[in-house]
């Protein structure tokens, strides 16, 4: 092992960099090497799906820092490296070309990468997922030239494409195997509002249908045939059918692994060397009392801040509650809070549904678990100090617009 060991992160994406960015920020000196099997530096992935995607970001909008940022911290960047073991005992990581770094403390930023479908014609030219840069570059291109699309899959990536679709003029049909878009992360009584907007712009939505072939004509996409027997026609299609956390490398290094890597609230893994962050972590949650892996931007920025600081020995745990936004048309939204596909009691809503600027709250025995705020903005303070309160409210008073959210929790510091 080197003489001076570096703090290695294997995983060059917007939690890797911002881990990267922490370290330097909370005055290590030591080396930072950080590995990236893309030859992309560090980029952030929801303008993939929303405004790259759409034709409305630059480029060099998505990256996290500057090309020369690293060089000026002294990070040591390194792309198209894939990092192939991990040896906790021996504070090794062993790359693709044989080499080995050695480390004094690894952070995993392996994130994760989606699943594929397996049925028949899944390898056709013109069949897309969305993950890196480069696929979003490549679903752009497609809609500049298709004339049909077919998005399989009702989750956030599908339903933000689709919206991307339908902007740039393409005709779109949605299939998905539940009754309604994000049925389990929303629950019916709020999934329905994304369904009525699709469909309000002209998504042929069809729910409660599978997938039995992907056709094509030379080895390009033409179709999709669904279970039931009926053929759409397609120039393209996108799968969003949820993503796999990349565990490879903790797997075969011994840590453990459950949905994720599993960590405890200050991201350290089973090794105390070793912590992970982002896609990938399993985190334990001291609010909720349990573990929880998060895939959503907010996640990615903010948790490897933590991992950074309890890398250098702080006493810091992650406590943050979950966050994530969406834009879809003329739809704006943000979720705050976490809830379990059926983990709720009642949803209340707040505001008008039928012009879709509300609040939708989630309660469990008079409890907020979660809020939703669809179109209506600087409210997330008060509904996050709603949701960390863990105090009772009275659900009249929850939808009374004339009754400040933050009188509700009880929190002199939340606003709205």
């Amino acid at each position: 092992m080197a003489a001076n060991p570096a703090f290695v992160i294997v995983g060059a994406g917007l939690a890797g960099a911002k881990a990267a960015q922490t370290l330097r920020e909370e005055a290590f000196d030591g080396p930072i090497v950080l590995l990236g099997a893309e030859q992309e530096r560090p980029y952030e992935r929801p303008p993939l799906s929303k405004g790259y995607l759409l034709g409305r970001d630059e480029r060099d909008s998505v990256y996290v820092h500057p090309p020369g940022w690293y060089a000026e911290h002294d990070v040591d960047l390194r792309l198209g490296v894939t990092a192939t073991a991990v040896d906790p005992a021996g504070h090794e990581v062993t790359l693709a070309d044989g080499s080995r770094i050695g480390y004094t403390k690894l952070l995993l930023t392996t994130g994760s990468t989606p699943r594929r479908l397996t049925v028949p014609g899944g390898d056709l030219v013109g069949v897309h997922y969305l993950r890196r840069l480069a696929d979003s570059d490549r679903i752009k291109e497609a809609f500049g030239s298709a004339s049909r699309v077919v998005v399989i899959g009702a989750g956030w990536i599908g339903l933000e494409t689709a919206a991307a679709a339908r902007a740039a003029g393409v005709e779109v049909t949605l299939l998905e195997v539940a009754e309604l878009p994000l049925l389990r992360v929303l629950g019916r009584e709020v999934a329905r509002t994304f369904a009525d907007l699709h469909a309000e712009h002209g998504v042929d939505l069809r729910f409660g249908v599978q997938v039995a072939e992907i056709t094509g004509t030379g080895g390009r996409v033409n179709g999709v045939l669904t279970t039931d027997g009926s053929r759409i026609d397609a120039d393209a299609v996108i799968v969003g059918v949820g993503i796999t956390p990349d565990t490879r490398l903790a797997e075969a290094a011994g840590l453990e692994v459950d949905n994720g890597i599993r960590v405890d609230a200050h991201l350290r893994t089973s090794h105390p060397d070793v912590h992970a962050a982002g896609d990938v972590a399993n985190a334990f949650h001291p609010l909720l009392g349990k573990h929880i892996r998060v895939e959503h931007w907010a996640n990615a920025v903010n948790q490897p801040q933590i991992a950074a600081k309890a890398m250098l020995g702080r006493d810091v745990t992650y406590d943050r509650v979950p966050y994530f936004f969406t834009d879809q048309y003329d739809l704006g939204m943000e979720y705050t809070g976490h809830v379990e596909p059926g983990g709720y009691d009642r949803v209340v809503f707040r505001g008008r549904r039928d012009t879709r600027e509300f609040i939708a709250f989630w309660l469990a025995e008079g409890r907020v678990l979660a809020g939703m705020n669809v179109n209506v903005w600087d409210v997330t303070d008060p509904i996050r100090a709603l949701v960390t309160s863990g105090r009772a409210v009275d659900a009249g008073e929850l939808a009374d617009v004339d009754v400040p959210l933050a009188d509700l929790s009880g929190r002199s510091d939340a606003t709205g």
